[in-house]
């Protein structure tokens, strides 16, 4: 069954990629069907270039456990990063 869970968030930033770099401006995020991991629903991120949504983009598949641990990974990384006064 889909969950119709999804959201989109503007950033910005870049992303490395095998070709090099590429300009990021969004990450569209839904929890569905996985298409590649082995559990039947996934997180899935999707960071898009809004200048050229034609061009090559990185996709994340992640299951909830990890999901949740990408998240505890991202506000430690960021109240750190605050707590110098240079972000």
């Amino acid at each position: 069954m889909c969950t119709n869970i999804a959201t989109n968030v503007l950033l910005t930033g870049s992303a490395r990629m095998a070709t090099g770099w590429t300009k990021i401006g969004e990450a569209r995020m839904s929890f569905d069907h996985a298409t590649h991991i082995w559990v039947d629903h996934a997180l899935r991120i999707n960071f898009v270039d809004l200048s050229d949504e034609s061009a090559s983009h990185v996709a994340v598949e992640l299951d909830l456990v990890s999901g949740r641990a990408l998240l505890r990974g991202l506000a430690e990384v960021l109240d750190a990063a605050e707590a110098t006064d240079l972000g």
